[in-house]
């Protein structure tokens, strides 16, 4: 059967979140469809959908997204605009993505990964251990909070939610001594030259599927899913089920600081992951390998193992 592509007349529909780091990954995933398939811009719309985590009060009042609700705060409106086809394929960060589409939808593309690594910012000092006692670090991630508890427990944390530059933009007003960021989101937006350095996987273990992009469409849209394959990375998709994987057994919601990252060594994929209570007082960690064709197994195995080492009331904060 013969696909009709693209055209100006008809484009493909490109639904994404407004913010610059956004709109930077979603042109980045019509660039390369324009490449794979030699297509104009023409031929593609790029669709911006203002979703809940999005909203200004709420990221100006640092409220955290545990209070607004979970992942599903970045993805929302951008799927049930897809479901009532008013987009086609949705560009998404996939470490923000929960561990279940809705029904109809699949997350099954995925392009090169980026850097994983997160970022530490300050105008004032050039690491985390460089911070004096009381120092105050802004950040909203259950993860980077709990890491930093343990590492640091006489840091003082603050909410700091907003994009990229919202953060930024709060650092320079004195909001907080330093701040953490992923070095994906830098390295896209061309901003590396903000991050006062680099934080090695051995220090803060970063969040799943951190620096990969991933591609949403509807289950029963062969164009979409015909196009899509064309740019798809099996191996970031490896490494990111992976990751999902471990996410799922434990706790795909934002409740939760959870960090995993894989690596693939030739035909084997290396896992390690971690799950932290919120305070930082205590870390589960689980390590292992396998077959690059056993990369969601082992995910769920390593997931399994932390479930059989946490004390009852690990998760009582939920």
């Amino acid at each position: 059967m013969t696909i009709k592509l693209p055209s100006s007349d008809a484009p493909l529909k490109i639904g994404t979140r407004g913010s610059p780091l956004a709109l930077a990954q979603a042109h980045e995933t019509r660039d390369r469809l324009m490449a794979a398939h030699d297509l104009g811009a023409e031929a593609f719309e790029i669709v911006v959908i203002h979703t809940t985590g999005d909203n200004r009060q709420m990221i100006d009042a640092d409220r955290p997204l545990k209070e607004i609700g979970n992942k599903g705060l970045f993805t929302k409106e951008i799927e049930e605009a897809m479901l009532r086809g008013d987009i086609d394929i949705a560009v998404h960060s996939t470490k923000d993505m929960p561990t279940v589409q809705p029904e109809g939808l699949v997350l099954d593309v995925f392009l090169p990964r980026e850097d994983v690594r997160d970022a530490f910012i300050s105008l004032k000092y050039k690491s985390i251990s460089e911070l004096p006692e009381g120092a105050v670090v802004g950040t909203s991630s259950l993860r980077r909070r709990a890491q930093l508890s343990q590492i640091r427990p006489d840091l003082k944390l603050v909410e700091f939610r907003g994009n990229v530059q919202t953060r930024l933009k709060k650092l320079e007003d004195g909001v907080a001594d330093c701040s953490f960021l992923a070095m994906a989101g830098l390295t896209r937006l061309g901003m590396t030259d903000r991050a006062t350095a680099a934080i090695e996987p051995g220090e803060m273990l970063p969040a799943v599927a951190q620096g990969a992009i991933g591609i949403e469409h509807r289950k029963d849209d062969l164009l979409a899913a015909d196009m899509l394959a064309a740019i798809h990375h099996p191996e970031t998709a490896a490494r990111v089920t992976c990751e999902r994987a471990f996410l799922a057994k434990l706790d795909g919601s934002c409740e939760t600081p959870i960090a995993a990252l894989s690596v693939i060594e030739g035909e084997e994929i290396h896992l390690r992951g971690e799950i932290l209570r919120p305070d930082g007082s205590e870390r589960l960690t689980a390590e292992g390998r396998a077959s690059v064709a056993d990369a969601v197994a082992l995910g769920t195995k390593l997931g399994e193992e932390i479930l059989a080492k946490a004390p009852s009331d690990f998760f009582s904060w939920r």
